[in-house]
């Protein structure tokens, strides 16, 4: 959990009441475990770091958060949805979104928060709701560690 953001428990409780999401004391411990994460995490990262709090009280939160529009869901093709905490300011609209990188070797998958994804043309009747667009391939950290060997 490198590069983690640092919040106050004010700025977090501020920014819970901006998503219009009632304070609880496990919501705000959850939301200020969510920014330790560099880039995604999936549940299970979740669950091992707050081994203190029921699963499923895990799981309602993480639902809540994506349905606020606080956190968005990536389906990288792993297997395991993984979920990144939106940083642009703090809003996952559909203008917002961004591509993701699925690193096959180590199987983390990385924000590209500058490359956002491009809005297709739908027709009438048609709503988006979610996009999602994931580059795989090899990371940096595991293209150096495979030229080493």
């Amino acid at each position: 959990m490198e590069n983690e953001i640092k919040y106050t428990e004010k700025e977090i409780e501020l920014l819970l009441k901006k998503h219009g999401i009632r304070l609880t004391a496990i919501r705000i411990l959850i939301l200020k475990e969510m920014f330790k994460f560099k880039n995604t995490f999936n549940l299970t990262d979740l669950e091992i770091s707050l081994d203190t709090i029921d699963k499923s009280t895990i799981f309602r939160t993480i639902i809540l958060f994506e349905e606020q529009h606080l956190l968005h869901s990536i389906e990288d093709g792993s297997g395991s949805v993984k979920y990144c905490v939106c940083t642009q300011d703090h809003i996952c609209s559909i203008n917002e979104l961004h591509a993701h990188f699925h690193c096959e070797v180590c199987k983390q998958t990385f924000c590209i928060e500058n490359e956002h994804i491009p809005l297709i043309h739908l027709e009438n009747g048609f709503i988006a709701k979610s996009i999602n667009y994931t580059i795989k391939g090899i990371c940096p950290k595991c293209k150096d560690i495979n030229h080493m060997n």
